[in-house]
């Protein structure tokens, strides 16, 4: 799943389940059996930054409409203590946001020591809609380009590790998900008519993402795109790229400041 040079999203499969020989069945044991070992690394990571720990990690959720960024937010991060999540969703800028530079508000969102920052939404908003919608010339799409690899540099250099995430889904599976928004009422909510019309502009947003790739996916902060037609595989897939985030920071749990024992004697006669 992970970007290389020479990826082209065209040629990724969003039906395909790489690394997952498993069914739909099997992925609900493996998902419950990743939360726990997702939720022991948190509280370790959690943990270790009440004692100086200065790493943390951020989730970068990118995707067209109905890919199942909710679903990986309730089903993944969910898992864990919501004490140790940072959620920000990025809608469209609000004026003072439109006053700075485009990182401004992003800048004040990332997540600190301990934390496991989410961005539903981000960043490449701006590269990708910019692009799509012709919002911004190309001299300053290109621009933006360059500032988010300095951005995302560096986070990494102060002990961020980013994980960048595109769910991949095809035209025929939004289609149909959509649909079905509009067939139940308890969905209708969840159903926005712009999305239809950023539907219509499929191939624009699939090149803009290409170009995305492209320009950022890089040594220190890669894309990984997860094939995302079949929800369970995504969620999994997901699931497993943040434990191996956690793993490769391999919280331990802090040691105590007091003697141990003796505080078991303390407390035995109290």
């Amino acid at each position: 799943m992970r970007v290389e040079p020479g990826f082209l999203l065209a040629d990724a499969d969003p039906d395909a389940t790489p690394g997952y020989a498993g069914r739909k069945r099997d992925a609900v044991g493996a998902l419950a059996e990743g939360a726990e070992v997702l939720a022991t690394l948190q509280e370790k990571f959690f943990a270790d930054s009440t004692v100086g720990g200065t790493r943390s990690v951020l989730l970068v959720l990118q995707a067209m409409d109905t890919a199942g960024k909710g679903g990986i937010v309730k089903h993944v991060v969910g898992a864990v203590d919501p004490g140790g999540v940072h959620l920000h969703a990025f809608k469209a800028p609000t004026e003072e946001e439109l006053a700075h530079d485009f990182l401004w508000r992003v800048h004040r969102e990332v997540p600190r020591a301990g934390q496991i920052g989410v961005f539903d939404r981000s960043h490449y908003e701006d590269v990708l809609i910019g692009s799509v919608r012709k919002l911004a010339p190309d001299d300053v799409i290109a621009q933006r380009f360059h500032d988010i690899v300095a951005f995302e540099e560096e986070l990494v250099a102060n002990g961020t590790v980013i994980v960048k995430v595109m769910l991949h889904i095809s035209s025929d599976e939004q289609k149909e998900r959509l649909a079905a928004r509009l067939e139940r009422p308890d969905k209708h909510w969840k159903y926005n008519p712009g999305d239809v019309t950023e539907r219509l502009l499929w191939n624009d947003y699939q090149a803009a993402y290409q170009r995305v790739f492209d320009e950022t996916s890089t040594t220190d902060a890669p894309w990984y795109v997860v094939p995302a037609n079949r929800k369970w595989y995504a969620r999994l897939a997901v699931q497993h790229l943040l434990i191996d985030a956690l793993q490769s920071i391999d919280p331990q749990w802090p040691k105590p400041e007091y003697d141990v024992e003796h505080e078991k004697a303390r407390l035995a006669a109290s």
